[in-house]
C-alpha cells in the first residue's frame, strides 16, 4: 500500500523556513498580483498567494483590474511594478480573458521578478541547468521526492503532459538529477505501456481516470499533479486511487500533496528574488 506524500506538511515547514530567511532581510520581500476580470477560480488562488505571503510575512500587494482593461493598460502596470525596489516578484494569474496576449504579458515581466519562472529567459536557464527560479508546479515535485529520500538519479521517469507550465519544465527538471526522461502527450499511441515501465510516474493531464492500475509497475513512485473534478463534483486528480494506492510505493493525494507545494514554491522564488535583488542594491 503506497505511502501519501503529504504535501501540506512540506509546504508548512518550507513557508516557515521562508518566513525564517525573510526575516534576516534589512526589508521584507515583495509581491504583486496581478487579476484581470472575474474568473472564481483564479479569485480562489489569488486570495490563497495573499494567504500565503501573510504567513511568511511578506510584503504584498493585489491588483484587480476589471474585464475591459486594455492589454495596454496591463502592460504599463507591469512597467511600473518592474521598477519597484519593493516589489521583488510578480505574477499575472493565468489565464488572462479572451483579447489579452499572454505571450506579450508575460515577456513584459522583468526576468529578475518572474517568480512564477514563465519568461522565455528564465525558461532558457532552466532548460541549461541554471535556473534563477524553480518552476512552482514542478519544483514543489522535486521537493516533495527530496523529503521522502527518492532519488531520480538512474530511475525511468515518465511525465504524462508536455504543457509549458508543468510537462516540459517537469521533464527538464528530472533530467537535470539525472533521470532518464520520457514523455508521453496526446500523440503518444503507447502511452499506458511506457507508463508501465516508470519508476517515477508523474500525471499532468487533467483527465479524471487517466492513469489506471495496469499503467503502474509495483513499487512505482505515482505523482498526481492534476486538479480535476469528477462526475460528484469532487476534487481529484488524473490517478485512479484505488486501482494505484495497492501498487505503487509513494502517491500523491489530491487535495494535499502537490497542490500545496506549488504555493510554497512562489514563496521560496519570492524569497530568492528579494535577496538577489537586495544584493544588487548594496
Amino acid at each position: 500500500m503506497a505511502i501519501k506524500m503529504d504535501g501540506l506538511a512540506l509546504a508548512k515547514k518550507l513557508k516557515e523556513q521562508a518566513r525564517e530567511e525573510a526575516a534576516q532581510l534589512r526589508r521584507r520581500p515583495g509581491l504583486a498580483v496581478i487579476i484581470v476580470g472575474d474568473n472564481p477560480a483564479s479569485r480562489v488562488y489569488v486570495n490563497s498567494k495573499r494567504k500565503d505571503c501573510e504567513e511568511c510575512d511578506y510584503y504584498s500587494e493585489e491588483y484587480a483590474l476589471p474585464e475591459t482593461s486594455s492589454q495596454q493598460e496591463l502592460l504599463e502596470l507591469i512597467g511600473e511594478l518592474n521598477r519597484r525596489e519593493d516589489i521583488d516578484g510578480i505574477l499575472v494569474q493565468l489565464p488572462l480573458p479572451r483579447g489579452f496576449c499572454e505571450e506579450e504579458v508575460l515577456l513584459a515581466i522583468d526576468p529578475g521578478k518572474d517568480v512564477d519562472c514563465f519568461h522565455p529567459y528564465n525558461v532558457g536557464k532552466l532548460t541549461i541547468g541554471q535556473p534563477v527560479f524553480q518552476p512552482c508546479t514542478p519544483g514543489g515535485v522535486m521537493e516533495l521526492l527530496k523529503e521522502y529520500h527518492i532519488d531520480p538519479a538512474g530511475k525511468r521517469c515518465v511525465v504524462l503532459g508536455r504543457s509549458n507550465i508543468v510537462g516540459k519544465p517537469m521533464a527538464m527538471l528530472l533530467l537535470h538529477a539525472h533521470g532518464t526522461v520520457t514523455v508521453c502527450h496526446s500523440r503518444t499511441p503507447d502511452m499506458k505501456e511506457i507508463a508501465a515501465t516508470a519508476d517515477i510516474l508523474v500525471s499532468a493531464v487533467g483527465q479524471v481516470g487517466l492513469v489506471t492500475g495496469d499503467m503502474v509497475k509495483e513499487g512505482a513512485v505515482v505523482i498526481d499533479v492534476a486538479m480535476n473534478r469528477n462526475a460528484e463534483g469532487k476534487l481529484c486528480g488524473d490517478v485512479v486511487v484505488e486501482e494505484v494506492e495497492p501498487k505503487a510505493s509513494y502517491l500523491t493525494p489530491v487535495p494535499g500533496g502537490v497542490g500545496p507545494m506549488t504555493r510554497a514554491m512562489l514563496m521560496l522564488n519570492t524569497l530568492t528574488a528579494a535577496k538577489n535583488h537586495l544584493k544588487y542594491l548594496k
